[in-house]
């Protein structure tokens, strides 16, 4: 797996720029991944990525959308709103997590 630097830190990434290690993430990682894909965090999308961070430990796999709707209680629409395009992935990339299964 390729490492990369991000916020001066050391990370691995796959192929497709998702963060592997999940100790390796950190809430400055998060800021510089969100202005990557241009995404402006505010406590709305903060709600998400603490969802899924947790959510992960436990279940160890990235929820997907509609988890995070019927688990996290965030409605895919705000999601796309908060995350626009492909939130699942978005949410994911930001978070420092696996994209999640299903997502193209």
């Amino acid at each position: 797996m390729p490492v990369i630097e991000i916020a001066s830190k050391q990370v691995h990434v796959n192929d497709e720029g998702f963060m592997t290690e999940y100790e390796e993430w950190s809430e400055e990682i998060a800021r510089v991944l969100a202005q990557q894909i241009e995404v402006d965090l505010t406590e709305e999308h903060w709600k998400i990525i603490r969802f899924l961070r947790e959510d992960f430990k436990t279940e160890g796999e990235t929820a997907t959308s509609r988890r995070v709707q019927t688990v996290g209680g965030v409605p895919i629409k705000e999601q796309f709103v908060l995350f626009p395009k492909k939130p699942a992935k978005k949410m994911a990339y930001v978070a420092g997590l696996p994209k999640p299964k299903g997502c193209v």
